[in-house]
């Protein structure tokens, strides 16, 4: 009996030394089984929010198996996986990047940059002396400056591949111009530079001759001109149509609800200058004649301003978020600012569609059908060749009920964000075939 209670005994003692043994080894090395490797506790963070420690507390709850570290872990795999696509990105567009620079020396550059480029400037301060930025489209890796710094020889020079923005307007602007492109082609001789592009505001005459000599294919350096209004050099080769867009300090605009929702007080806006025996002067005399310049915001004057107020540009906005057509007569030349300003608050343009006096027009077979690009890209727009249609088409404007205009107005700004995206990728193309080609020949 003695024996039995001894042996009893005995096993009991080993019983308890061997769960003693077993719950030991779990508490010191059960754990550490269930931490990864490569999460070191010393790069753990000490405290959690009060909504993740109650996940937490839950998770104990349903499972016995709940790892402390599980969210850092998380984390940190989704930080490695970021890391390694962008080295994966990296480590393919590098075999076909393309950097580009883009000089930005007209005002022009900032509806290339900010309105088709959707890019953003450091400093946003429009008075800063100097100003860039960066984007990347394509296998393209773009970088622009801008400002009353950027003079030829006082900025360096560290890509091979540039895209010069010039206003050759006038005499004034063509002297200024014709220094950049000299600048530019002493850099191409010492080899600093090996490809170069140019966007031109060219003159709304189309009399342009002055950059013939600096194109490449009369001999010279500049391999792909982007050209504004309907030159009759455009060929879609190495002489490209770019559109005016919008005037200097005219903001990028955001769509929203009330742009297109909203009824609209007026049913078309001019704001302007009235020259005499002008088709604006004729414009005026109809709105006057039929009593519509009562249901349009018309704000006429007999004066340029070159100067835009701040009070004027909220007054000029105000006018064309409130009107569902906005009147395009033409100026000097038919394109104006006027076309893209009313497309970014959906107002509907209405286009005189007739060729300016001046050497414009691409060659005979189109010549009397200005804005080639914009009616090559199926610009939603109201054309008319004379302004004494203007009554039929307001007439016409007053039956057209509230959801109907909605829907035209989506359609414009569908419209219109495409035709800068379709820009946008169409530039970098031109320059990838171009710039790439040249460097494997």
């Amino acid at each position: 009996m003695r024996l039995t209670r001894k042996r009893l005994c005995s096993f009991l003692i080993a019983l308890y030394c061997l769960f003693s043994l077993y719950a030991a080894y779990h508490v010191f090395f059960g754990r550490r089984r269930q931490a990864p490797a490569g999460s070191p506790r010393g790069l753990r963070k000490g405290a959690a929010p009060a909504r993740e420690r109650r996940g937490r507390e839950q998770s104990t709850l349903e499972s016995e198996e709940w790892n402390p570290w599980e969210g850092d872990e998380k984390n940190e795999q989704q930080h490695r996986f970021k890391t390694s696509l962008q080295i994966l990105d990296k480590s393919t567009k590098g075999k076909t990047d393309l950097s580009v620079q883009i000089w930005g020396k007209a005002a022009i550059g900032l509806y290339l940059w900010e309105h088709i480029f959707e890019g953003l400037l450091d400093p946003s301060d429009v008075t800063a002396q100097w100003r860039e930025g960066k984007s990347i489209v394509g296998r393209t890796q773009y970088s622009f400056i801008t400002g009353p710094a950027v003079i030829p020889g006082y900025f360096s020079v560290d890509v091979n591949n540039v895209v010069l923005i010039l206003n050759g307007r006038e005499k004034a602007k063509i002297f200024y111009a014709t220094q950049w492109l000299l600048y530019a082609q002493n850099l191409v001789q010492i080899q600093k530079l090996q490809h170069l592009a140019v966007v031109l505001l060219g003159n709304e005459h189309c009399d342009n001759e002055w950059i013939n000599p600096f194109l490449k294919r009369n001999g010279g350096f500049v391999e792909l001109l982007f050209i504004i209004y309907d030159s009759p050099w455009i060929n879609d080769v190495d002489v490209f149509q770019w559109p005016l867009g919008v005037a200097t300090n005219f903001p990028v605009v955001e769509a929203s609800w009330s742009m297109l929702h909203d009824e609209r007080p007026y049913l078309c806006n001019f704001l302007g200058t009235i020259y005499e025996n002008s088709s604006r002067q004729a414009l005026m005399n109809i709105l006057k004649k039929d009593g519509n310049d009562k249901l349009c915001w018309v704000s006429a004057r007999e004066h340029w301003q070159p100067q835009e107020t701040n009070e004027s540009l909220k007054n000029y906005q105000d006018a064309l978020l409130q009107s569902d057509l906005t009147l395009c007569p033409v100026g000097v030349n038919t394109e104006c600012y006027r076309i893209y300003e009313a497309c970014s608050y959906g107002s509907i343009p209405v286009v005189e569609d007739v060729m300016t006096a001046g050497n414009c027009g691409n060659t005979s077979v189109h010549h009397g059908a200005p804005l080639q690009l914009l009616k090559s890209m199926g610009a939603p727009f109201i054309f008319i060749k004379n302004w004494k249609e203007l009554p039929a088409v307001l007439e016409k404007e007053k039956t057209i009920i509230l959801q109907e205009k909605i829907e035209r107005r989506k359609m414009l700004l569908q419209w219109y964000q495409h035709f800068k995206t379709e820009l946008k990728m169409k530039f970098t193309n031109i320059l990838e075939s171009s710039f790439l080609m040249n460097n494997k020949s």
